[in-house]
Formats: C-alpha cells, structure tokens, sequence
C-alpha cells in the first residue's frame, strides 16, 4: 500500500478515536445503570416470590430482568467492537511508527558512517579553511552547523518515535486486556441469562395448571380498567366543559367592558357577560378553547414531548400501550389506555411537567388517582394509596402528588400513567425519557 495513502487512512481513523472513546464512556454509564437496575429487580423480585399469589407476578418480574440482562450483554458486545475498532486503529500505528522508526535508524546509520570519516576537528577545519573565498566558507561553516544540528534533531526524532512506539504498545496491552474482561463478563451474563429463562419456564408451567382461573381474573381486571377509562373520560370532559365555560366568560366580559356605557357598575357589566355566555351556542365538551395563557403551557408540554421525566424516579414498563396479546396468556388480547409501570414499594408518583390539579378521584376503596391538565393535555395517576395535593393546586414538574398502593397479595407496586390531548389518549413511551 503507497506510503501517502496509508497516511490517510491513519489520520481518518485516529480522528474516530476520540469519538469512539466518547461512545465508549456513554456505553460504560449505560452499563453501570443497566447493573444497577437488574440489582433493583431482583430485590423487587424476592420480594414477590414472598407473596402467597404472586406467580403472574414473578413472571412480569422475571420477564424484565431477562430484557435487562439481554440489554446488559448487547451494551458489552457494542463495547468489545468499540475496543476491536481501537486495537486495530492502534496495530496501524504501531506498523507506522515501526517503519519510521526503522527508516530513521537507517538514515541516522548513514550518518554516523559520514560524521566518522570526517571525524577529526583537523578535516573539519581543513574543508572551511580550503574554501576559495569568504563567502564560500561561510557557507561551509553554516553546513557544518546545520548538518551537526540535523544529526541532533534525527537523534531525537528516534528517542520520540521509540517512546511513542512503547506508549502504542502499552496502550494496546490494556486495551486487550479491557476486551477480554468484557469477554468474559459476556459469557458470565450469557449463562446467568440462561438460568433466568429457566427459571422462568418454570414458574410459567406452574401457572399453566390454573390458566382458566387466571385468564377469568385477566378478564376481570380488563372490565374494570374500561370502567375507571369511563370514569376518567367523563372526568376529563367535565373538566373541558368547565374550562371552556371559563374561557367564554372571560371573553364576554372582555367585551362586555369595551360595550360599556357610562355609569354602568361592574356587576352589570358581569350580569350582561353572563348573558351573552348564556346565549351564545354551548361550548363543545371534547376539546379545549385554549386561552392565551393556556395555548402557552399546552406549546411547552408539546415542545418536551420524549423528553418529560417518568411519573416515578425508578421503575420499568410492565403493561405498555394499546391493544396486545397478554404477557403470559398470548390468546388472550388485553388494551391498555396508558402504561403500567412497577416501580419500589413506597415510591412516590411525580408530576411529569407543571400544571393545575383539576381533579382528585377515588376509583375504588384502594385506588386514587390525580389529573393534571398542561393546557389542552391532560396527565392521569392511577392506583394511589394516599394523595397529596388538591383540585386547583398549581404543581411543579416533578412534584411528588402521591404515594403508589403497594398490593398486599402479589407484593407489586405499580403506577398506572395516561397522557391524552382533550379525549384522545396519546402512547407515553413516545413523550417519556428513553421509556
């Protein structure tokens, strides 16, 4: 390969080398959290295998830490190719340096070889003195001066590359050592991956003997997930109908006031905007009229969608969005509004972005929620044992609003979070942080 292309390739791929090891400093962070969130799940999960029915639980749980571990051993393997990518771009240097090196040290010989035939000061002397003129052996005093420099700088140029060259090889060293210690880990976490579908299987057989009692409680649970959307929407639509209401009134006492004569009192002019609200045509109760103010909070919760925080600091997907086959039972088809997501016993819900509270419901004996509205969306949050906030309270984001029920019987605590833009109910994987 010519010399100058060889050049090229090295300076394109070194360039890549700060890149990669920026990628690789991402992949080590993901790492460590993906770690750190299996060592939540299992704490999560022996805590369900303590439960007396807690078997569809345990396989919700195992499920995600096997997702976890495959999640685990992919963030390994991209590293390994990172460090491949890194030793090879490393082994071309090396072969560079090698060959410099080797060109210097030939070039240095040939020098030494000169300088030592005209070794003696006396010779030296001689060739400026024998010049025919001034100006001649000025020239040759000047070659003398820099060819002796020259002789110093290739010396140091040596001593650079083969410190350079031992620095390459050092480097390299580590490098293979770092790519066999992600070798191995991988095939540790393939084997404990192993165990887990296993282990799995297993609790999946067992639960297998009591699949018609199970899918009858699946049934169960879906009816009356219908019923509490039911609740919700006509919640929602109440609110709407409400703000709408609000914003109509405001307009017709703006215009009330501009349509004031003298001398009317600001309790007529409130009486005559009531009337006007009262006969214009009633407001639909499926959307929104924003105002001013509202059209600005509902632009900033749209301008953060994929970027809002979860409505619980840790925690994983265990049912997501729409209509699916269920996790455990494929023929059977469950519909989600929203995502459930199981997150530590004792967790506190969050509000995802800032809003007002506009109402607090109790869904059944064990199970609050809080509605938020942001504008013309609204964020819901299901399966609360206590509530901390009330109808009309500003929110800020991330402000704790309740505590998540913990479920006595299968040991699970999980959060059920909806978005909808008025009626419509929108995927919060699509407006929540990397969910």
């Amino acid at each position: 390969m010519p010399k100058f292309l060889l050049s090229l390739i090295l300076i394109c791929m070194t360039s890549a080398i700060w890149s990669q090891e920026t990628q690789q400093e991402k992949l080590e962070k993901r790492k460590a959290q993906i770690q750190q969130e299996i060592r939540d799940n299992e704490k999560l999960l022996q805590s369900v295998k303590k439960k007396e029915k807690s078997a569809v639980s345990v396989v919700i749980v195992q499920a995600n830490k096997i997702k976890l571990k495959e999640k685990l051993i992919n963030t390994t393997e991209r590293q390994a190719k990172l460090l491949s990518n890194d030793i090879y771009i490393n082994q071309l240097q090396i072969n560079k340096l090698n060959r410099e090196l080797a060109d210097l040290k030939e070039d240095y010989a040939e020098m030494i070889v000169k300088s030592y035939k005209s070794r003696s000061e006396q010779s030296r002397a001689m060739f400026i003195l024998s010049s025919n003129s001034f100006l001649q052996a000025y020239k040759r005093a000047q070659y003398m001066k820099q060819y002796t420099n020259f002789r110093k700088m290739q010396g140091d140029e040596i001593k650079s590359k083969s410190n350079q060259l031992v620095e390459h090889n050092e480097k390299m060293g580590v490098q293979k050592s770092a790519k066999q210690k992600l070798i191995e880990e991988n095939e540790k976490e393939r084997l404990s991956l192993l165990k887990a579908k296993q282990e799995q299987q297993k609790v999946v057989n067992s639960i297998k003997k009591d699949k018609n009692k199970i899918a009858a409680e699946i049934k169960k649970r879906q009816a009356e997930a219908r019923a509490i959307d039911r609740q919700i929407d006509r919640i929602v639509r109440e609110a709407i109908a409400e703000a709408n209401r609000k914003a109509a009134l405001e307009r017709a006492m703006e215009k009330a006031k501009a349509e004031a004569k003298g001398g009317e009192s600001k309790e007529e002019i409130k009486t005559r905007a009531r009337a006007i609200v009262s006969a214009a045509p009633a407001a639909m109760s499926s959307k929104i009229i924003l105002t001013a103010e509202a059209k600005i909070l509902s632009d900033n919760f749209k301008a953060n969608r994929g970027k809002l925080p979860w409505p619980v600091e840790k925690g994983f997907v265990s049912l997501p969005y729409g209509d699916q086959p269920h996790p455990q039972f494929p023929s059977l088809r469950v519909h989600n509004s929203g995502v459930e997501i199981t997150t530590d016993q004792g967790a506190t819900a969050r509000a995802v972005f800032g809003g007002e509270v506009t109402s607090v419901m109790v869904l059944s004996p064990v199970n609050k929620a809080v509605m938020i509205q942001h504008g013309d969306y609204f964020t819901v949050y299901q399966n609360l044992s206590a509530v901390n906030v009330s109808k009309g309270d500003k929110v800020s984001i991330k402000q704790g609003i309740g505590k998540v029920r913990t479920n006595g019987e299968t040991g699970r605590t999980v959060l059920k979070f909806t978005i909808s833009q008025n009626t419509t109910y929108n995927n919060p994987a699509t407006w929540l942080f990397n969910m």
